[in-house]
């Protein structure tokens, strides 16, 4: 039983991280998405793509500002798997 614990721990583990590292990029898609469908629904644009642009470009912008913190949350990670084996 001591071994499934273990594995168990590991998955939370590695799935909390994911969502640290993830979710700011996706709560910023969320945001922008949502500004931009109120904008479209005020102003009776109806054009697809122009939620895209906006939205990627966001994401991005967070991406690169949080990268360093991002990295730093993963090679902490690594550095605790590599002290399990």
């Amino acid at each position: 039983m001591g071994g499934k614990d273990w594995l168990i721990e590991l998955v939370r583990d590695v799935l909390l991280l994911t969502l640290r590292v993830g979710g700011p990029i996706l709560v910023v898609g969320v945001i922008i998405g949502l500004i931009v469908s109120l904008f479209q629904s005020l102003t009776s644009i109806q054009d697809q793509t122009l939620s895209f642009v906006p939205k990627i470009l966001g994401m991005i912008v967070v991406a690169l500002l949080l990268l360093p913190w991002m990295v730093g949350q993963l090679v902490a990670f690594a550095v605790e798997m590599f002290k399990l084996f």
